[in-house]
């Protein structure tokens, strides 16, 4: 096997190698000071991407199951006060 030394490469791929061991070596640092903006960064981007589906699809769904149990409750109330 032959080496190579930087002597010998041309000025482009000198830079180019040098380029990648500037990026080798930001590679490792992280964005986050922590894991807790780490985390509300991730679940923020979850809901961005709709994994967690919309609230006010539950919301309603909650208000109309309170609603249909209230009537209900008023019915048998009804009920019982009239027999």
């Amino acid at each position: 096997m032959s080496r190579m030394s930087l002597a010998g490469r041309t000025a482009p791929e000198t830079i180019t190698l040098e380029a990648y061991a500037e990026r080798a070596g930001t590679a490792l640092a992280c964005a986050f000071s922590n894991s807790a903006e780490f985390d509300a960064a991730l679940i923020a981007a979850r809901r961005a991407a709709g994994v967690y589906g919309p609230k006010r699809q539950r919301r309603q769904m909650l208000m109309t199951v309170s609603g249909v149990v209230a009537g209900l409750a008023v019915l048998a109330v009804s009920i019982l006060l009239i027999g």
